[in-house]
């Protein structure tokens, strides 16, 4: 049986805000996340998602910074 962590105890073990987390599991980016009432149920096991908030920088020679 899967174990399941509320949205404030993954962004707690993530070191996000609660809100990153909803916002997360209200675009399906966190696989196995269920949402019971008002609350997120998300895997024990589950990885932060990659933030693709951002670009990733290079310099002038084409390298990641």
């Amino acid at each position: 049986m899967l174990e399941y962590i509320s949205a404030p105890e993954a962004a707690k073990k993530w070191g996000i805000s609660e809100r990153r987390v909803q916002r997360l599991c209200e675009d399906d980016r966190i696989p196995g996340v269920a949402k019971f009432s008002r609350m997120w149920l998300i895997p024990k096991d589950a990885e932060k998602p990659v933030d693709g908030r951002h670009t990733r920088r290079k310099t002038k020679d084409g390298k990641d910074i």
